[in-house]
């Protein structure tokens, strides 16, 4: 299978190093936005073709799909362009910094049927999916999830301390990551508030939030997100549950008390990246519907927008 893949910036290459373990698979070119460190990526992974422009690289001969890791505000656009020349799509989370956006994401994949799947990558990381096999299997129940999204992002730099070309945004991408995981986990939502802090005079972005959700089943979740954070930086998940508390911390998880749990039989992997380029790859060999497709991660947006509109007053 031949892949495009867009973005040749931090987690381009925690895409690129995914799927060299993905038997089958060939990354035919690599697009960014500059020539020479697009190229230079493509040198450092063995990749023959670099160029800047994504309808280049989409009409190779034989491309099948591409993965879109490019700056968020342009998300939408690209994978509409991709669906239109045919290919299937992996657009990195979010799919989109507007609802109407992600909404026409949804309407193009239904009219053309192609695979496009959305980098919900905590659909796959070992320590969430070890709780969802217990969620579904009636195990536990989530009665609350405690989570902080932490980072120290006062400049506009990326996840390798490099310069950004574009702002990052805490509801639109990183609420976007628990908003989806809760509802995977607990159910839909039915409720949900939103309020943040002061608004940063240079990025333009509220550097500080806090949001509450409530599911379908009742469970509830508390997410506080900040850029000002100095200190243990990521995303830490406590899961209070009908029987047992656990807290999961990127690929790791241990109970309430500390005592870590056995994620070794899980998955194949313990790389949540490689996990979701896999799900895409194996949706697209077998004509099937992915995990984390746009349409089952929709309803996230949903509730994103809404919080939007609440934040902004309407």
């Amino acid at each position: 299978m031949k892949i495009v893949l867009a973005g040749a910036g931090a987690f381009g290459e925690k895409h690129l190093d995914g799927l060299k373990n993905i038997e089958g698979v060939e990354v035919v070119s690599v697009v960014g936005a500059h020539l020479e460190p697009t190229q230079a990526v493509a040198a450092k992974y063995g990749i023959a073709h670099a160029c800047t422009d994504l309808a280049e690289a989409l009409a190779l001969p034989g491309v099948d799909a591409a993965i879109l890791c490019t700056p968020t505000q342009i998300h939408a656009a690209q994978a509409i362009q991709c669906l239109e020349a045919g290919k299937h799509v992996q657009v990195e989370i979010p799919l989109a910094d507007s609802l109407a956006d992600a909404e026409a994401v949804l309407a193009k994949q239904q009219e053309t049927g192609l695979v496009c799947m959305v980098g919900h990558t905590r659909r796959f990381n070992p320590s969430h999916q070890y709780l969802h096999r217990k969620f579904t299997a009636g195990e536990a129940n989530v009665q609350q999830m405690d989570v902080q999204t932490y980072f120290f992002r006062r400049k506009n730099i990326n996840a390798k301390g490099e310069p950004r070309s574009w702002t990052d945004h805490l509801l639109w991408h990183h609420a976007a990551h628990t908003v989806d995981l809760f509802a995977y986990q607990a159910g839909p939502i039915v409720q949900a508030n939103a309020i943040e802090g002061p608004i940063h005079p240079e990025l333009g972005i509220a550097m500080d939030m806090s949001i509450q959700l409530k599911s379908e089943s009742g469970a509830i979740c508390t997410l506080s997100l900040s850029f000002n954070n100095d200190g243990p930086l990521g995303t830490f998940f406590r899961y209070i549950c009908d029987n047992g508390t656990w807290i999961a911390r990127y690929d790791d998880l241990v109970t309430g008390k500390e005592e870590p749990v056995d994620l070794s039989g899980v998955a194949v992997s313990s790389n949540g990246i490689e996990l979701q380029d896999r799900e895409f790859i194996a949706a697209i060999r077998e004509g099937r519907e992915p995990n984390a497709s746009v349409g089952q991660v929709i309803p996230c947006y949903r509730v994103l927008g809404q919080l939007e509109r609440q934040l902004a007053g309407r």
